[in-house]
């Protein structure tokens, strides 16, 4: 039945962290702490309101770096190139992963909130490099983060991409919204399913080489 319900699939879109890596590799953890120490510098805040505003400006504008940019005006690139410089000593291979997304029929495409350098760099620790057709950062989207639906339009045009005949995974239940609306297959990964999933949220894994294996 799920084979079926991704048969007309002929573009598979997949976000990034937390999604192609398991989310106890912990990442953003390492991530959190370059955000917070950029905040407090550039803001001249202390550490618990450096902590509270980043997960406010995630709250309320999709990512961190969006209510930066829309609240103070910060430049984005070295914003990014400070937090994403971490160890990705955490993540390893993923030959299953690695097949499973080959073996899917259409283009397959990463769409992160991300810039495309650090993704490349996730894919590359992960033995995914090589199994996508595109790699699209939060710089193809005018800055402009999931969820926004002008985020997705933005990348979805440069693709050319028919949501009608594709599929998003994503980790942020959030993210899902807009695609199931422009009529997307949609799949949440992550370790649990939401303890009420809303209806835009279609299928649910904690394990994304098993389920992309049942679709071909």
């Amino acid at each position: 039945m799920v084979a079926q319900d991704f048969s007309h699939v002929r573009h598979w879109v997949f976000d990034l962290d937390n999604t192609l890596y398991p989310p106890a590799a912990r990442l953003f953890d390492l991530i959190e702490v370059k955000m917070n120490a950029w905040v407090m510098r550039e803001l001249g805040l202390p550490l618990a309101e450096a902590d509270r505003l980043r997960t406010d400006y995630w709250q309320r504008h999709g990512t961190t770096l969006a209510g930066l940019m829309a609240e103070h005006g910060a430049d984005p690139w070295p914003y990014l190139r400070e937090v994403h410089d971490i160890s990705l000593d955490r993540l390893d291979p993923d030959p299953g992963l690695a097949a499973a997304i080959t073996a899917l029929p259409g283009r397959r495409i990463v769409f992160t909130n991300g810039d495309a350098e650090y993704a490349a760099r996730v894919l590359d620790r992960r033995g995914l490099s090589d199994v996508f057709d595109a790699v699209y950062g939060i710089e193809h989207a005018n800055w402009r983060p999931k969820p926004e639906r002008a985020a997705f339009d933005l990348v979805f045009a440069a693709e050319r991409l028919e949501p009608k005949t594709a599929a998003m995974f994503e980790d942020d239940i959030r993210n899902l919204s807009v695609p199931h609306a422009l009529g997307m297959r949609t799949v949440h990964v992550a370790p649990a399913p939401h303890p009420e999933p809303p209806a835009h949220v279609q299928h649910h894994t904690d394990d994304l080489p098993g389920f992309l294996g049942r679709l071909t």
